[in-house]
């Protein structure tokens, strides 16, 4: 006999409005379905009305955990229409800043993914350094989270005297920690088996699924932006993709601990080889651009992060499209949750397998109208959603 178990939308496994329908038999999960329509705050359509220095702030809060990535990739869309390119000197500052905002999101995550598992000490560990590398943020940007250091053109400011030898002193702490990191998830016996052989997700599936970011690297396959498309300097500064073999949860465990230890390299190497000359072009605040359509893509620190606008010629964007990581991977979550052949999977595996993606559900939300009268589905804007809700026509999720 089988049992539908709701997971959501509010769950102690993960803190967003994310809807997990499992079909279980016993403690085996033969069927699920996902709901991430819990979540839409129309900022797509909010880009659309506002003017491109306003929208740059906007953007950046489509994620709190990556808003670096997503200013990035938004002031880059932007340049792009412009078809001006910021200083040599900006783009290895805003290397810096994303790569520093990778190893605190990173580190968050880690956290987290072990206080899901029960491993509070550890949680407690990497939330500790983090805090490191947030003081690092501040010292640079001014920020500890929400940064607002990308601007169209460059960064809003230098590099501040007093900051280098700070940073040199805390990335060589954070090396250290994570050499004791790896000990820890290598030689913990319980880590190992709440994540070695659970989540498993083939080089071949995960293709097939679209998989992007650490999730991706975790299957085995050597996709990462930065060095297929390079951007911001990423094509002067050398660095590792990191991949592991295993496909399991384990597995995204150690590329995330090794990407750590890749960006302290790569922000090592930036300021060595920081470049003189401007941080900043000088383009007004308010700018028409030229008409035509731009797209710009980032390594957000959950995987590939796409922007894409369409210019009438205008102060704002004539359309705004966003693609996260996570709406691409929520995809093998629900593959990787369902028991098939020989892969049992139990409700017991659930957080490890939808924590191993590092989901974000605040920037995945998705919602379709049906139109029954004229039986139509479409993205729903907040423009629709005050129609419909006074025009009494049916919305589902």
């Amino acid at each position: 006999m089988s049992f539908e178990i709701p997971i959501g939308p509010q769950h102690p496994i993960h803190v967003e409005p994310i809807m997990l329908r499992l079909k279980v038999e016993g403690e085996l999960i033969v069927d699920v379905d996902v709901d991430v329509s819990y979540l839409h705050r129309g900022i797509e359509k909010g880009l659309e009305v506002r003017p491109y220095i306003q929208g740059l702030y906007l953007a950046e809060r489509i994620c709190g955990i990556c808003n670096c990535a997503h200013s990035l990739c938004y002031c880059l869309n932007v340049e792009q229409l412009l078809g001006k390119e910021a200083p040599p000197r900006a783009r290895y500052l805003r290397l810096i800043v994303e790569e520093l905002s990778r190893m605190h999101s990173h580190l968050l995550w880690l956290g987290h993914y072990f206080h899901t598992l029960g491993f509070e000490t550890l949680f407690m560990y990497f939330w500790r350094d983090r805090e490191r590398v947030m003081d690092m943020l501040e010292l640079i940007t001014g920020n500890r989270v929400t940064t607002a250091y990308n601007t169209i053109g460059g960064v809003r400011r230098d590099l501040p005297q007093e900051a280098e030898a700070k940073l040199r002193r805390a990335l060589d702490y954070l090396e250290e920690r994570m050499k004791y990191y790896e000990k820890v998830v290598d030689g913990e016996p319980t880590i190992l088996a709440r994540t070695q052989g659970v989540g498993v997700l083939k080089s071949s599936e995960a293709i097939s699924l679209g998989t992007v970011g650490p999730h991706l690297r975790a299957s085995g396959i050597r996709h990462d932006v930065r060095l297929d498309d390079p951007y911001s300097g990423h094509d002067e500064v050398p660095f590792n993709v990191v991949t592991h073999d295993g496909c399991d949860c384990y597995a995204r465990v150690k590329v995330r601990l090794g990407e750590v230890v890749e960006s302290i390299n790569m922000i090592r190497y930036a300021l060595d080889h920081l470049p003189s000359g401007e941080y900043r072009l000088k383009i007004p605040p308010l700018f028409k651009a030229p008409e035509g359509e731009s797209l710009a893509r980032v390594e957000a620190p959950r995987g590939e992060l796409v922007h894409y606008s369409i210019s009438n010629g205008g102060t704002n964007p004539y359309r705004y499209k966003v693609r996260t990581p996570t709406l691409a991977n929520i995809f093998s979550v629900v593959y990787m949750l369902k028991s098939r052949g020989d892969r049992e999977v139990y409700i017991a595996d659930v957080p490890p397998i939808l924590g191993g993606i590092d989901p974000c559900i605040c920037c995945t939300a998705r919602v379709l109208v049906t139109d029954e009268a004229r039986r139509k589905r479409r993205i729903l804007t907040l423009t629709d959603l005050r129609k419909y809700s006074q025009g009494g026509r049916r919305v589902r999720g």
